[in-house]
């Protein structure tokens, strides 16, 4: 008798069911989207810089869980820093809220405004950053601005400038702080003229605390 002999070859792969894998597909895609919106939300929500008065300082570090602080006050001994901010995370600038050269008064200068842009470009970012100054008015503002314009390079000087007016009625930033950053960032008089068009602002005594975002 002869033996037969029977060629079965390899065996077939077996094929998944269509729908599962498209199923399994578009959940995946979906927690990932859902992780991609949460990690912005965290990172916008850290990306901030709050402004506000001295009398609204403490209440806006607590309520903003800011760990960077910029003070911006000649007279700083009316300044008490929150408990939580470590004294390397608060930059003090002592200047008087001036545009022109005044006997006893300090002028916003060069030095002033290359501290402030080496402490924003080295603020990590992980929690937001307070900046103040007497009204929350003036020279708070044009640092809120400057440090925008140093974090964002890419971005429009004049969006920048129209979110603070959007943000804030009462904003008037500093226009010597402003020239200044101008000439240190390279701005070919682009910071001056957006701060220009948003307008002096409504009068006021004392700003209403607002945040600018970076992101």
């Amino acid at each position: 008798s002869k033996a037969i002999i029977t060629s079965l070859g390899p065996p077939e792969p077996r094929r998944p069911a269509t729908g599962s894998v498209s199923k399994n597909c578009s959940a995946a895609e979906a927690s990932h989207d859902a992780i991609k919106a949460l990690h912005s939300r965290v990172l916008h929500e850290r990306s901030m810089i709050h402004v506000c008065s001295l009398s609204r300082l403490h209440a806006t570090v607590d309520e903003t869980g800011a760990q960077h602080l910029v003070t911006l006050l000649r007279l700083v001994d009316r300044v008490q820093r929150p408990s939580h901010i470590a004294p390397q995370n608060h930059l003090v600038l002592s200047v008087d809220d001036i545009t022109m050269p005044m006997d006893g008064y300090t002028l916003p200068a060069h030095e002033h405004v290359q501290r402030l842009v080496n402490f924003v470009t080295a603020w990590d970012r992980k929690t937001p950053m307070v900046m103040h100054c007497f009204a929350g008015i003036s020279r708070s503002t044009a640092a809120a601005y400057v440090a925008a314009c140093a974090l964002n390079p890419q971005r429009d000087e004049m969006q920048i400038a129209w979110d603070i007016r959007r943000s804030s009625r009462t904003a008037q930033p500093n226009s010597r702080i402003v020239s200044v950053a101008d000439r240190l960032l390279n701005r070919d008089g682009r910071m001056i003229r957006a701060i220009d068009a948003i307008g002096l602002g409504d009068v006021a005594s004392e700003g209403h605390p607002f945040r600018l975002d970076l992101l």
